[in-house]
């Protein structure tokens, strides 16, 4: 049986308000969830207004089967072709896209219902994708890969000062048996991870590595950013909100090189209004969620909104 639960939109009027909703406009929510954003977007869109959202996880797809809007659509897709997901989605790329909006994480139906894989917090099939109709899951990974790639990996993508030791526990497990649940792998991390910062179950950091890793979250990260960027009229927005400092690592990088002027040679005899313009203008301050939100949504408290805006720039 499903533990979902309802989900709680992180930072949803924060966001809203940062992409500058103009009534006419068309916007793209590129991690639809359970369509809190989507929801709040269509709520300022006026009737020439359209937005287009997109899920590679086929239940959140499915979910909005029931959301009766002739100005939504909807689309299984990865945000990572978000240029070609909007063609598929018969939109004139060419014409401009006026906002982009990116919830990057796992939402809370995801994490809750155990049957997904995601959580240590109960015992059910090893999966962690987010798209559930195709790739490997946890379970397979961890049976084929060599102790040294699953050292990296949990190094990498959960920060794990263990990860050596968690990796050689579960390639020794596999010599008697597959490490097929969430409870079998949980375990064996919580075996080998002695120490904890309190409050934190001990296979956290790597339950997170494994999922980051199975759906290639940083990888479809980087390609989006530079696709928001071509599908953004002059003047649109790009929020995005991140979880963790990994994920908002490529933000913060990606803004401030886009936001900075062209690099050109040194000595190169150019006046300074001469340069060519940034690409994009940060707006305002990083933002996170307030104290009453965090109280009312833990898991709010780790949770970074970016804002930038696409500047127009002179044809050559």
């Amino acid at each position: 049986m499903s533990q979902e639960s309802p989900h709680q939109t992180v930072l949803l009027q924060e966001a809203v308000e940062a992409l500058a909703i103009k009534p006419a406009g068309t916007y793209v929510d590129g991690t639809f969830g359970r369509g809190g954003h989507s929801r709040a977007i269509l709520q300022r869109l006026g009737t020439g207004g359209r937005l287009l959202a997109f899920d590679r996880d086929p239940q959140a797809v499915a979910t909005a089967s029931g959301e009766m809007d002739a100005r939504l659509l909807v689309r299984h897709e990865r945000f990572g072709d978000l240029a070609d997901a909007l063609r598929r989605a018969g939109c004139e790329v060419e014409q401009g896209i006026d906002g982009v909006l990116l919830d990057i994480g796992v939402s809370s139906p995801q994490l809750d219902e155990h049957a997904r894989g995601f959580s240590f917090r109960g015992d059910a099939p090893l999966d962690m994708r987010m798209d559930t109709t195709q790739g490997e899951t946890a379970a397979q990974w961890l049976g084929r890969a060599s102790e040294q790639e699953i050292t990296e990996v949990i190094r990498n993508y959960g920060e794990e000062r263990f990860a050596f030791q968690i990796a050689k526990k579960i390639v020794a497990a596999r010599g008697e048996r597959s490490v097929a649940t969430t409870g079998e792998l949980a375990a064996l991390v919580r075996q080998t991870v002695r120490t904890r910062e309190p409050g934190q179950d001990a296979a956290t950091r790597t339950f997170q590595a494994l999922r980051i890793h199975i759906n290639q979250e940083l990888e479809q990260l980087a390609l989006v950013l530079p696709q928001a960027m071509t599908v953004l009229k002059a003047g649109g927005r790009l929020v995005v909100i991140t979880f963790h400092s990994l994920e908002d690592r490529i933000v913060k990088r990606f803004l401030r090189d886009e936001a900075a002027p062209d690099r050109l040679p040194r000595k190169l005899p150019l006046r300074a209004a001469d340069l060519p313009p940034p690409r994009l203008r940060l707006i305002g301050k990083p933002v996170r969620a307030s104290a009453a939100e965090i109280a009312a949504n833990p898991r709010a408290r780790s949770a970074i909104m970016r804002v930038a805006e696409k500047l127009a720039r002179k044809a050559a």
